[in-house]
C-alpha cells in the first residue's frame, strides 16, 4: 500500500519496496485463515488501543472503510460482508487480494526486490542510506516509509526489526510493548485445555480487583490444548495483558443474567444442571463445565444444590500465546473463567 500511494501521489518518482520475508506476501496469506478479511465493515476509533481516541479518529477518517472498498473494487476484488461484520474477498482467497496488490504497485510504477531484508536506516546528506542486513547492497533514497509492521508474526518478517530501525533515526518507541490479538494460556491441565477444539458463544469481562467493570467483549471463544483463543479472546488480550492484578470473568451464556439463570435452574424440578445445560452448550463443554462445578457429579439434581452451587465458580486464567509465548505463566497475569453470569469474584 506504502509503494502504490507513494507512486500514484508522486508520479515521475523512483519508488522502490524492499520486502524481506522468506515469502513475499506472507502476513496477508496467513490473514483470515487463509481467506484474507480485509476489513471490517464498522470501524472506528472505538476498535483500537494505544492512543487517544481523537488521535486514532484522525487516522482513520484519511482513508475509511468505503474508501477501503472502493480502492479494491477498482482492482478487480470485491469484499463480502459476513456475520461477524469482517470484509472478505468473494473468492475466499488472499491470492486475490496479494496479487491485486502486487499488480496495482507494478501499474504504480513500483519496483519491488524480494527477499531484501533491511538491516539498517542511517540519515546522511541529501537523504539515506538503507542497507541490507547481509551487508551484500546499499540504497540511497531521498525518502524512507517505514512500514514493517511491528512484532506480530515473526516468520512472517514482523519481528520487531522495525523498532530498531525506527530508534536509531531517533523516533520514539512506546516504553512498554507486549503481545495484542493473541489467545490466552492455562495453567498446564486446565479442564478448559481437554477440550481442545469446542467452541461456543461467551462474554468475557475484565474487572478490576475492586469488581469494576473494565471492558467486555462478546463472541466466540475457542478451546485450544494450550488454553482459549476466537474472536472473543483476541479482542480482549490487550487489555487483559496491560494491567496487573485485573481479574478476566467468562460467562458462557451471554444471553442470560445471573438472575435469570438461577430461576431457571429452580424450575428444573427433576432435571440435571448437566442436561439444562447440555440444551445450550457443546456436551462437551457442559459436561466439563458440571464436572468442575461445586456440586460435583453431573446428574446432581438442582434442587439439591444451595443457592451457591448454582452460581458460577471461577477457574485460573494464565498468560498469552503471542510473541512465542514470552509471557507464558509470567507471574502476575491471573485471571479468570468463570461458569456463566456476572457473579463476584470470591
Amino acid at each position: 500500500m506504502a509503494g502504490i500511494w507513494a507512486g500514484r501521489t508522486g508520479p515521475g518518482r523512483r519508488i522502490v519496496a524492499l520486502d524481506g520475508a522468506k515469502r513475499l506476501g506472507a502476513k496477508i496469506l496467513v490473514a483470515g485463515g487463509g481467506r484474507c478479511n480485509v476489513t471490517h465493515h464498522e470501524v472506528d476509533e472505538t476498535a483500537y488501543a494505544g492512543s487517544s481516541r481523537n488521535a486514532i479518529r484522525k487516522v482513520l477518517r484519511r482513508f475509511e472503510v468505503s474508501a477501503t472498498v472502493e480502492f479494491f473494487r477498482e482492482l478487480g476484488v470485491e469484499l463480502k460482508r459476513e456475520e461477524t461484520g469482517k470484509l472478505f474477498p468473494i473468492t475466499d482467497d488472499a491470492h486475490t487480494v496479494l496479487d491485486a496488490l502486487l499488480g496495482a504497485a507494478r501499474d504504480a510504477g513500483v519496483a519491488l526486490r524480494h527477499p531484501w531484508r533491511v538491516g539498517a536506516v542511517s540519515r546522511g546528506e541529501g537523504g539515506f542510506a538503507v542497507t541490507s542486513a547481509d551487508g551484500s547492497g546499499q540504497i540511497r533514497a531521498r525518502r524512507v516509509i517505514l512500514a514493517t509492521g511491528g512484532m506480530a508474526l515473526p516468520r512472517t518478517g514482523s519481528d520487531g526489526q522495525g523498532y530498531q530501525i525506527a530508534r536509531a533515526l531517533g523516533h520514539s518507541v512506546t516504553e512498554r510493548l507486549f503481545p495484542a490479538l493473541v489467545p490466552l494460556t492455562l495453567p498446564r491441565g486446565h479442564f478448559l485445555c481437554g477440550l481442545s477444539g469446542v467452541a461456543a458463544p461467551a462474554t468475557l469481562e475484565l474487572r478490576e480487583a475492586s469488581g469494576k467493570r473494565v471492558v467486555s467483549f462478546t463472541g466466540p471463544v475457542l478451546c485450544t490444548h494450550f488454553g482459549v483463543s476466537g474472536p472473543a479472546v483476541m479482542d480482549m488480550s490487550r487489555y487483559f495483558l496491560e494491567v496487573r492484578g485485573q481479574v478476566l470473568v467468562v460467562n458462557w451464556l451471554p444471553a442470560q443474567t445471573r438472575e435469570g439463570l438461577d430461576g431457571e435452574l429452580l424450575r428444573l424440578g427433576a432435571r440435571s444442571v448437566g442436561r439444562f445445560l447440555g440444551d445450550r452448550l457443546p456436551e462437551r463443554l457442559a459436561a466439563a463445565l458440571c464436572a468442575e462445578a461445586a456440586s460435583g457429579r453431573r446428574g446432581r439434581r438442582v434442587r439439591d444444590a444451595t443457592a451457591g452451587h448454582r452460581g458460577p465458580r471461577v477457574y485460573l486464567c494464565r498468560g498469552d500465546g503471542g510473541w512465542g509465548a514470552a509471557l507464558r505463566d509470567s507471574p502476575g497475569n491471573d485471571g479468570i473463567a468463570g461458569l456463566s453470569g456476572a457473579a463476584p469474584v470470591r
